[in-house]
């Protein structure tokens, strides 16, 4: 295992110098930063002048991403255009959208497994054909739509919720919020789920457990269940950065200053080491979260080994 662990760490330095120079020639290339600092009018060929140099944009883009990994290892990620350090905008805007994850990430265990699991064991019944019609329906409607629709219901109609989110965003404030951000991907979940089970139903390790006479329980949950998660696992694994890089929208309608709305705001004013350096956090997050995902492997799959 640990060897496995090692070459993976190994194999994450390419990946992650590739993603990162990407993205970095990506925004360069998008605009002109200084055009979008002075706003309407145009600078004066010498302000754009001392804006290039204090910024580092009069050097070659070589150059310029050489310079911003020396700096992303020693903790700096730059300096945001209004004069504010990105690493300051990183510690307000991660921790909430870190919570928000983790709420959207509890409905696609909870709710999504769940109704999985249901829906597995009741192949063509109505229960499932009622769960299989309503995450369809989930996965059809635009997240903006139902962001909204949430939003008008019960935060204006019937006054449930408050319509926005406060500056502290607590778990309490983020249960609708993280309901809409995991909408999608619950509904599919739920089918990964209803699918892996309803295959591995069929197999003869289960009904090698049923004829010895193991209870129902114990057969779904320590052999059925433990088997069909892999795919479900894998999915839930790489959504977690998916979730924090794509809370724009959500963000955006209940007001909630996190990641999104960052990434947000820096592509709008084209603020280039606001975007290269939230999504150099979240590219490594990505990387993370497979790791993780490839080792849940072996604890759900005793046949899986690492050498």
């Amino acid at each position: 295992m640990g060897r496995y662990v090692v070459r993976r760490l190994l194999q994450m330095i390419p990946v992650f110098i590739g993603a990162t120079l990407l993205i970095f020639l990506m925004v360069n290339v998008m605009g002109d930063p200084i055009a979008g600092l002075c706003g309407e009018r145009q600078c004066d060929p010498a302000t754009a002048a001392q804006l290039e140099k204090e910024f580092g944009l009069d050097k070659p883009v070589w150059q310029q991403y050489l310079t911003y990994m020396g700096n992303v290892f020693t903790g700096d990620f730059g300096t945001a255009f209004n004069g504010q350090e990105v690493t300051e905008l990183m510690s307000t805007a991660f921790p909430v959208t870190i919570r928000l994850t983790i709420v959207a990430i509890l409905f696609e265990i909870v709710i999504g497994i769940t109704l999985g699991v249901i829906t597995g064991l009741r192949r063509g019944h109505p229960v499932d054909t009622s769960v299989l019609m309503f995450t369809l329906v989930v996965i059809s409607v635009p997240t903006f739509v139902t962001g909204l629709l949430l939003q008008l219901l019960l935060g204006v109609e019937w006054g449930w919720i408050k319509p926005s989110v406060s500056t502290e965003a607590t778990f309490g404030e983020l249960i609708v919020p993280g309901l809409v951000l995991a909408s999608v991907s619950l509904a599919y979940v739920t089918r990964l789920t209803r699918t892996s089970i309803a295959e591995n139903k069929r197999s003869d390790y289960v009904r090698t457990a049923v004829a010895k006479g193991l209870p129902r329980r114990r057969v779904i949950t320590r052999h059925l269940l433990r088997n069909s998660l892999i795919p479900v696992v894998t999915f839930i694994g790489t959504d977690i950065g998916a979730l924090m890089g794509g809370a724009i929208v959500t963000e955006r309608i209940f007001n909630i200053h996190g990641v999104g709305y960052q990434l947000y705001q820096g592509i709008l004013r084209q603020n280039t080491q606001t975007v290269v350096g939230f999504v150099t956090v979240l590219v490594l997050v990505f990387l993370v979260a497979n790791l993780i995902v490839d080792l849940l492997y072996a604890v759900l799959d005793p046949r899986i080994r690492y050498a």
